[in-house]
């Protein structure tokens, strides 16, 4: 079953890691542009509305990065990469299991969206709001 909000569409279903709330959000631009800019620790803090500031040794992440994240511009919390492959990936924050993130390719654009665990399910607005700033920027780098 999928809730439609404004443009962007949250569903409960089954992931690599289990049942997940999906939020979605469709994108005026390619598939890998979107991945880039989820992928590049350099965009993090433009859409991530928690995230004001990323510390690791690789610019693109891939399974195993470490580093950390300063979310709400007070506190640092460890994060490691559990599992990168194109177009989908997951990570743990503070050892916890954090959102996954993922773009699917549609017939002349993409969909990006985040993939909450059940116990974050309040999460869901501020995932909502970064699928829209994602897209937002990879509209602008395909322009």
């Amino acid at each position: 079953m999928a809730l439609e909000l404004g443009i962007n569409s949250v569903s409960l279903e089954k992931t690599p890691d289990g049942r997940r709330l999906l939020v979605r959000h469709d994108a005026d631009a390619s598939i890998d542009t979107v991945w880039d800019i989820l992928t590049d620790t350099g965009c993090w803090s433009d859409w991530g509305p928690s995230v004001t500031a990323v510390e690791t040794t690789d610019q693109y992440i891939g399974d195993g990065t470490t580093g950390r994240v300063r979310v709400a511009g007070a506190m640092w919390l460890p994060f490691e990469v559990t599992a990168c492959a194109p177009y989908r990936w997951t990570w743990n924050v503070a050892r916890l299991p954090a959102t996954g993130h993922f773009v699917e390719e549609r017939a002349d654009s993409s969909v990006v969206g985040f993939e909450i665990p059940p116990l974050a399910t309040g999460y869901a607005p501020v995932c909502a709001r970064a699928c829209r700033r994602i897209a937002a920027l990879a509209q602008q780098r395909d322009a």
